[in-house]
């Protein structure tokens, strides 16, 4: 690492939360769950692309949102360079990711949760 651990205060997490539902809503793909913490996000996805691709794509779009309000220098880097993702081929697989995005990653912080989920 080149640079201190990035922490997402509230208003840092807040500004993630709508870049990934502005993203996925772009992309068409459907936000399910999300919550943002102080230094990872949590979300639960459906969509028409690799899992791998719309994790850099989601990345680079909160980075260009936070970009945006001026808070930090533009070259900070935020994100690890990968991320863990898993296919969900069953409803109760979804139902489950989704009850642990929002409810098991302790304080609620910055907190989406699809009415259609």
């Amino acid at each position: 690492m080149d640079q201190p651990p990035y922490e997402l205060d509230a208003r840092r997490r807040g500004v993630v939360l709508a870049g990934l539902r502005d993203r996925s809503q772009q992309q068409q793909w459907r936000l399910l769950a999300a919550h943002v913490r102080t230094n990872h996000v949590h979300l639960v996805i459906e969509g028409e692309a690799r899992p791998e691709r719309m994790m850099n794509d989601l990345k680079a779009y909160a980075s260009r949102c936070l970009n945006q309000t001026g808070w930090d220098p533009p070259a900070r880097k935020r994100w690890a360079r990968h991320g863990s993702t898993r296919w969900l081929w069953k409803p109760e697989h979804v139902s489950a990711a989704i009850r642990y995005v929002v409810d098991e990653q302790g304080e609620a912080m910055a907190v989406f949760e699809s009415a259609e989920a």
